[in-house]
């Protein structure tokens, strides 16, 4: 199902056309900012996260996503220190990461970034999945699949879950904006199933 993140708070222009995001969470890192659930079970082989993020700094790690039990055992999704997209479980050893190429570093752009998990998928290349403003990312500096059926610690039973934190880490505070933060357990879904972007309001 459908478990919205969203607070009233700051309006803020999604992008520089027509949508403006109505409700945002403001992020300051340096007010050790953000939220967090003990999550009951879920589908540990298939579930999104989508996102709007808007980075206030750079060039430090920040946290969109973090689930699990400690620093060894844990999923996250985050901007590393270096400014790239970082999305991986680890359980002891790594399960599955991705790590772009790409460097996001406009703290005045708007992202939507969707982190799918669908480790049940027959194609290696499937199963683990990063969108960026509705367009799939290929071009990755790391990028290891998960074995077929591997669960991820998000949705495991007691695990708590964060946003705009690393719980486990304790660190990695977001510092900026994110809306619209939707986990959707149980469904690989692509970035087209979520809102919109661009003047015309279409991917």
């Amino acid at each position: 199902g459908l478990m919205p993140l969203i607070l009233p708070g700051n309006v803020a222009s999604a992008t520089a056309g027509a949508f403006e995001v109505a409700n945002s969470c403001r992020f300051e890192d340096g007010d050790s900012a953000y939220m967090s659930k003990t999550q009951g079970a879920g589908d540990r082989e298939k579930w999104t996260y989508s996102c709007w993020v808007k980075r206030g700094n750079i060039t430090s790690m920040q946290y969109m996503m973090n689930a699990g039990g400690d620093a060894s055992n844990s999923t996250k999704l985050r901007f590393g220190d270096t400014d790239r997209l970082e999305y991986y479980d680890y359980q002891g050893g790594t399960t599955g990461k991705l790590y772009t190429n790409r460097l996001f570093r406009d703290p005045g752009a708007w992202y939507h970034i969707v982190a799918v998990w669908d480790s049940a998928n027959a194609t290696a290349g499937d199963r683990m999945k990063l969108y960026v403003n509705g367009v799939e990312e290929t071009s990755f500096q790391t990028d290891t699949n998960p074995d077929q059926g591997q669960d991820s610690k998000l949705n495991e039973d007691g695990m708590t879950h964060a946003v705009g934190y690393s719980y486990v880490d304790t660190d990695g505070y977001f510092d900026g904006y994110m809306a619209e933060c939707v986990f959707c357990d149980g469904q690989a879904y692509a970035a087209s199933d979520f809102g919109y972007v661009g003047v015309d309001r279409s991917w």
